[in-house]
């Protein structure tokens, strides 16, 4: 089976690299013959320092699906076309928007020098930094402050992007129109029903709704629907993510995952 899973608040937090508590059952997996995808907001630049390089062969999705890497290499993008990038560009404008955005692998960056976000940028500089203008192809864009980020929100609805607000720091995370963790899925070949995903954010509803078994890390209101079970996010949630991938990985076929699915929506329901 295909395990797929997300990164910051999923397997990884507060910015640190996944432990290797984790990497072990995570490679525990692919000694059963399980596959594991990583996949996540971050583009594939800020993805790999939060892996230890043994993992950097395997199958990654970035940028919530605009980048597709395997074997260490992207192999494949999707970017904003000129005509939204121009309407972006006036949104920056008129509503003073700072940003973080990015290409394949360089960046644009105009955010408050304490900005949160700085501490998974780049950490082991293997990119440039570089004026907005001379960035091509476009395939993400943080919206990090505005004079009025609500309607910034509002405007960007009406135009043909997909748009993620990221929680407490109400960063808005915008992609290419289609472009989902689903979707960069897709592009790896996998198909409906035939992977276990962990998530924990709205950016990870897409990858739920097609995953034959999902589990959702911490709350959230949006991806909860979408969950076949939960673990609360505390000061055990290594080992109780640990005691999961090893429950799930123990499961011989894919109709014992239904019948665990079935046992927890028995639960939730009674």
């Amino acid at each position: 089976m295909k395990f797929v899973f997300d990164l910051d608040g999923t397997i990884c937090f507060k910015g640190r690299p996944v432990s290797e508590k984790l990497l072990t059952s995570l490679e525990k997996l692919v000694a059963q013959e399980h596959e594991v995808i990583f996949a996540s907001a971050r583009p594939i630049r800020d993805l790999l320092p939060v892996l230890h390089e043994r993992f950097h062969q395997y199958r990654m999705i970035g940028g919530n699906g605009s980048m597709v890497a395997t074997n260490g290499r992207i192999i494949s993008t999707v970017s904003f076309d000129e005509e939204i990038l121009a309407d972006i560009a006036q949104l920056l404008d008129t509503y003073n928007i700072t940003y973080l955005i990015d290409s394949e692998w360089d960046y644009a960056y105009t955010g408050p020098a304490e900005h949160p976000i700085l501490q998974n940028l780049d950490p082991q500089g293997r990119a440039k930094k570089v004026a907005l203008d001379e960035l091509r192809p476009i395939v993400k864009i943080l919206m990090l402050t505005s004079n009025n980020m609500k309607e910034v929100e509002e405007q960007l609805r009406k135009m043909e992007v997909v748009v993620h607000v990221h929680g407490n720091e109400g960063v808005l995370d915008v992609s290419p129109r289609g472009i989902d963790k689903w979707s960069g899925l897709q592009q790896l070949g996998v198909e409906d029903g035939e992977y276990i995903a962990f998530g924990n954010d709205a950016n990870d509803i897409s990858m739920f709704q097609h995953a034959m078994y999902s589990v959702m890390v911490g709350e959230h209101s949006q991806l909860a629907p979408f969950s076949s079970e939960q673990l609360s996010l505390n000061e055990d949630i290594e080992n109780s993510l640990v005691q999961k991938i090893e429950e799930l990985g123990s499961l011989n076929s894919i109709d014992e995952v239904y019948a665990l699915k079935r046992q927890h929506n028995k639960f939730c329901l009674s």
